[in-house]
């Protein structure tokens, strides 16, 4: 390799900028750099490679003969990088999907690497109060989002319901149910758990100063405690976990995705994403994340006792 064809390109454009329009303050406008960092690094360049490049003093600006031969040389190289970039293959396109504290996403990313090898997909884990934020301004292309969301421009598919359990001392006297009413619960001091980002310090507060906390049951599993225990609560609505994205972005790896998180096999066809008013819910199976708790041994029908 050459002594100029180790200069950075950058630097060689810069030049032919001067070169073309002999005049400094023209080309620093269209290189969009200040006038003196233009004038610097013809300085530098010239010290680079020992000799004047630009007449001195001269009015108008005018080229060398070292300047003229340069100019030849440089656009050679200038035209071999751009060929060269030309050429270099396309990055494979990369889908980004978001998930909220509590969603497993493992069972999706395997199907997706076995089906889909050449196509990166980053995962990447966002605190439910940014869920709705990330989808729209880019962050990710798709997120696994804990409803209710603002659906406006946004298509969802809901995957699953998730019942809220109760998160007690393993020796406090609710430990000993099956399930837990809200009427259980009336005199027991129930810890904030408004923020779900914040439920770990919430269950903290339980394990250190007792009362109870109600949670969605993916985030006790989450921040489980061998000094705590939860139980199924009845009469408090299930959350709904669903996969939303921008409608106006429903590309081909969106609907790829979906295909994975709907169960289509490899073969099947592609078929339109179904918004969430459209699609048939559905809970998800006993013991899995979200669903309600397996219960280990059979239990007597009442409620109290075991």
């Amino acid at each position: 390799m050459s002594r100029l064809e180790s200069i950075d390109v950058v630097l060689l454009r810069w030049f032919v900028a001067v070169a073309q329009e002999l005049h400094f303050a023209r080309a620093a406008k269209s290189l969009n750099i200040s006038r003196q960092k233009l004038s610097h690094t013809v300085i530098d360049l010239e010290n680079e490679l020992g000799t004047k490049l630009f007449v001195p003093g001269a009015q108008p600006t005018r080229l060398t003969d070292a300047g003229r031969e340069l100019l030849e040389q440089a656009r050679e190289i200038i035209g071999r990088a751009e060929s060269a970039a030309q050429r270099q293959p396309e990055a494979a396109p990369v889908l980004r999907v978001g998930f909220v504290p509590g969603v497993t996403v493992s069972k999706w990313t395997r199907v997706w690497s076995e089906r889909f090898p050449h196509t990166p997909l980053e995962v990447i884990a966002l605190a439910q109060a940014d869920q709705e934020a990330a989808v729209r301004d880019g962050r990710v292309d798709m997120c696994f989002v804990r409803l209710p969301i603002d659906r406006r421009g946004l298509s969802a598919i809901p995957l699953y319901r998730e019942v809220p359990v109760v998160v007690v001392q393993k020796e406090h006297p609710l430990s000993v149910f099956d399930e837990v009413s809200r009427n259980d619960l009336a005199d027991e001091r129930l810890q904030d758990t408004s923020d779900v980002d914040a439920v770990g310090g919430a269950l903290e507060l339980v394990a250190a100063a007792g009362g109870a906390a109600i949670v969605p049951h993916s985030l006790a599993r989450l921040h489980h405690r061998r000094d705590l225990v939860y139980r199924p609560l009845l009469d408090v609505p299930d959350t709904e976990v669903a996969l939303a994205w921008p409608a106006e972005r429903t590309t081909d790896l969106v609907e790829d995705f979906i295909g994975v998180v709907r169960g289509r096999s490899e073969r099947s066809s592609r078929a339109p994403a179904r918004a969430e008013k459209n699609e048939p819910r559905k809970k998800s199976p006993a013991g899995k994340t979200g669903g309600r708790p397996a219960r280990a041994e059979k239990k007597p029908t009442r409620r109290r006792g075991r």
